[in-house]
């Protein structure tokens, strides 16, 4: 189809495709087409383009309360629920030591919208850390908790990262993005921070030479139109950043996991994403942003042969090994790797596993 061609043949030269060139490619190109561009980009895109990325790191709930609750989140608990907790520093000694053993690198906090946990605590906890592990990345806090905690302490978004990056803050992930669309979020996030709010946290993080990461979370009551309007809003926000900060280091979507969830109760049509709408859409989050260099398979939601597959369709880094993850495992995904298993995958796939560190270096 002539429409099909010149859609990729605009994506090949890495030129911004509109959200109608976006959808056609969705709906109507072939999975091979999208496969073969993708990779193709990829291939230009990435340093060592036999190279596939993965890295170690401990993911750590800081809380378990929130006062978002989010419609497909069971994690969370409410403020009087008897099993409430927030982590001391004693437990975050042993996760950490627990993580050097690993050589890992990489501490993932975030956890719920406490109502409580002003900005005072997140400081003495990550200047805490730091003195204790300097060597350890904290990869911390998306933009909801981070506008949570501006709103509270009634500070700015921009003076709340300032002063947690001057006590320790490294990066920030991008969790909490859902869908970036209002319409869906007031379905399945109502509480949490709004699509414009998500994007505002990660402009001042970019601003402040940040690097940041992005997620998108598909599957659930979204279309594919929402789906790509998405992916133009991470695309616009990284084009806005300054030159000399890198922004959105990597882009990762991952299917909802339904599991006991009250999103999957109250919405009893929502079926999986199956491996070719899931291969698709790495395929597509590589066509539509093409500047974003990085784009990671969540083995954990889809599993090893889906990941390896979208390893041949755009995705260049195959993520963590994850030796602790409550949130998204809690609604049903229960894959698992460890370094030598995630290796070996990579090796299956055709590729060469690197260490990577979170500025995707080499290590």
């Amino acid at each position: 189809m002539k429409e099909i061609q010149n859609i990729l043949a605009k994506a090949m030269n890495f030129e911004f495709l509109t959200l109608k060139e976006g959808l056609t490619l969705y709906n109507e190109a072939d999975t091979s087409e999208l496969i073969f561009v993708a990779n193709e980009l990829r291939k230009i895109q990435t340093k060592d383009k036999n190279v596939v990325t993965w890295q170690i790191d401990r993911n750590v709930n800081i809380t378990n309360v929130c006062v978002s609750q989010c419609k497909f989140c069971n994690f969370y608990r409410k403020a009087n629920d008897e099993d409430i907790y927030i982590t001391s520093i004693d437990q975050y000694v042993e996760k950490i030591e627990g993580l050097l053993k690993f050589n890992g690198d990489q501490l993932l906090l975030q956890g719920g919208l406490h109502p409580k946990l002003k900005i005072d605590f997140y400081e003495n906890l990550f200047s805490t850390l730091k003195k204790l592990y300097p060597e350890v990345k904290l990869h911390s806090l998306g933009p909801p908790e981070v506008h949570h905690i501006a709103r509270i302490s009634k500070l700015t978004v921009k003076e709340t990262l300032e002063r947690l990056i001057a006590a320790g803050l490294d990066s920030l992930p991008g969790a909490g993005a859902e869908i970036l669309v209002d319409k869906v979020r007031n379905i399945v996030s109502k509480a949490k921070c709004n699509t414009q709010q998500w994007l505002d946290v990660m402009r001042e993080a970019h601003k402040l030479k940040m690097y940041t990461s992005a997620t998108m979370m598909l599957g659930h009551v979204e279309t594919y139109a929402e789906r790509i309007e998405h992916l133009i809003q991470i695309r616009q926000v990284q084009s806005e950043k300054p030159s000399d900060a890198v922004g959105f280091l990597a882009f990762i979507p991952w299917p909802f996991q339904g599991k006991g969830t009250k999103l999957m109760d109250e919405n009893k049509g929502i079926l999986p994403v199956y491996a070719n709408e899931y291969i698709r859409t790495i395929a597509i989050s590589r066509i539509m942003l093409p500047n974003v260099k990085n784009i990671q398979a969540s083995w954990l939601t889809v599993g090893k042969e889906v990941a390896q597959l979208c390893l041949h369709a755009g995705a260049n880094d195959f993520g963590s090994i994850m030796i602790e993850e409550n949130v998204v495992s809690a609604a049903g995904a229960n894959h698992s790797f460890d370094a030598e298993s995630i290796q070996k995958a990579i090796k299956e796939a055709g590729f060469e596993p690197k260490l990577r560190n979170q500025k995707y270096e080499y290590r």
